[in-house]
This record gives structure tokens, sequence and C-alpha cells, in this order.
């Protein structure tokens, strides 16, 4: 078998160990994403089994979809904009509120190739997970490349996260 390219991670192999792990524990997982349009909930869902450990995706690519679906607030979108620790804080929070997920993930950024800043280029991408009565953890991360690369590295790192904090509680 040849080495994954980093590049290019087998988005696949991925979601099918992080099946594993929350079958592991008998967690269920829900996630709520932005830039990747669904895409985290198309990779767990491409796993035979994965309706005995996902709930369910959350797609919230507009700042009313956040507030209305997740409950994310109008003030920190205002004062923060979507791409924050704040709001993909608020995003996870949510997804554990409005679903009977133990664990959950969230993913806010700006893929491309518009939309970008100085504080916030495109690649920026923010993640945040959380285990249902853990502190939740947030991170920012800059992914180089066009719009899918930015977006399938997206995926990559949630799906990684994921593991991570699996592995973290035990």
């Amino acid at each position: 078998m040849s080495s994954p390219n980093p590049t290019r991670p087998n988005l696949y192999e991925l979601a099918a160990q992080v099946g594993s792990a929350l079958r592991a524990r008998q967690h269920i997982l829900a996630v709520a994403e932005s830039c990747t349009g669904g895409w985290i909930g198309k990779a767990v869902t491409d796993i035979p089994g994965s309706s005995g450990w996902f709930d369910r995706g959350f797609v919230t690519y507009s700042n009313v979809a956040k507030t209305d679906l997740l409950g994310v607030r109008e003030a920190t979108l205002a004062r923060h904009g979507a791409v924050s620790p704040e709001v993909v804080a608020e995003m996870v929070v949510g997804a554990l509120e409005r679903s009977r997920a133990d664990i959950a993930l969230a993913v806010s950024g700006v893929a491309g190739p518009d939309g970008g800043a100085a504080d916030k280029p495109v690649g920026t991408v923010y993640l945040a997970w959380a285990l249902r009565g853990d502190p939740t953890h947030t991170v920012r991360r800059h992914f180089d490349g066009d719009r899918d690369a930015v977006r399938r590295a997206t995926v990559a790192a949630a799906l990684q996260g994921l593991l991570d904090a699996c592995a973290h509680r035990g």
C-alpha cells in the first residue's frame, strides 16, 4: 500500500478511524459545518455502519443559519465575524445542545478564492471540538491551495481533531 499524500489525505480512512474510535467509546457525533458545506457529514456517512455513531450534521453556511440552527448569537457574529474562535465555539455548543451527540465538531473558514482579509486571509479556518461535559477546544489553522484543497484539508483536520479528542478522553 502506498503512503498517504499529506496534501490529499485519505478522508475515507480518517472517517473510518473516527467511526472505530466513537464506536469503541459508545459516543455519538454531530457536526456543524460552514466552509465545508456538508463534506464532513458526507465523509463520515461514507462509512458503513455510521448510523450507529453519527447523529446529524448542520450545514450553516450563512450567518442567519448559524443563528437559527445553532443558536450562535448575532452579537458574537457582529463582534468577531463568522470566521473566529468565538463563533466556532458557539457552533459546537449549539450542535451538542440540538442533538443527542456526545461529541461535536464545528468549522468555519475562508476557502477562497475571494473573501479573505489581512487578518483572515484565504485559507484561514477555525475548528472546534467538544465532548459533552468537557471544555470546548478551538484552533486556528491556515491551509494553502485552491478552494478544494482548503476545504479538503479542513475536513481532514476536523476528523483528525476528533481522533485526538477521543484519544485524550480515553
